[in-house]
């Protein structure tokens, strides 16, 4: 079984490696409720798309990718991978956790939300709204939520 640095260190390395469709790939290991995390994959990505596709598209995709992050890392109790692949229909973005459980879009009804949810529950409505595909894959132990953004940012 590998170490937990082992494992970083084979993700790290594994950023801008082509993937299996001849796209680039961005991979970070995200430690669990380690919200430090949110500015610094914002700031892997923009690197990232400045380099692979157009920079001005990054927005989008930053913003995206920061809701994906902070779910899993407040709505989980474990690590989570972020994987960005830009390729030749754009950039996908996915983010894996280890929590069985899919994620639910919250009622945009004031009336239906809680005090709590003035602030928080919006992320998949976001991502809803600004992705050109989203969706959740379920996996053996945990899932994937991904979005898509078809040429704007890539």
């Amino acid at each position: 079984m590998k170490t937990t640095k082992t494992v970083r260190s084979a993700e790290e390395s594994a950023n801008g490696a082509r993937d299996r469709q001849g796209g680039q790939r961005l991979r970070r290991r995200l430690r669990r409720a380690d919200l430090r995390a949110v500015p610094e994959v914002r700031r892997a990505l923009r690197e990232f798309l400045s380099r692979w596709g157009k920079p001005g598209g990054a927005e989008t995709a930053e913003l995206l990718t920061s809701e994906l992050v902070t779910n899993a890392l407040v709505h989980t109790d474990s690590d989570a991978v972020l994987t960005a692949t830009v390729g030749p229909r754009g950039l996908r973005v996915e983010v894996r956790d280890f929590l069985g459980r899919k994620p639910s879009l919250r009622p945009s009804n004031a009336d239906e939300r809680t005090h709590r949810d003035d602030t928080h529950g919006r992320g998949l409505v976001l991502v809803e709204s600004l992705a050109d595909e989203w969706g959740v894959r379920a996996h053996r132990v945990g899932k994937s939520v991904w979005f898509e953004l078809n040429g704007g940012a890539a």
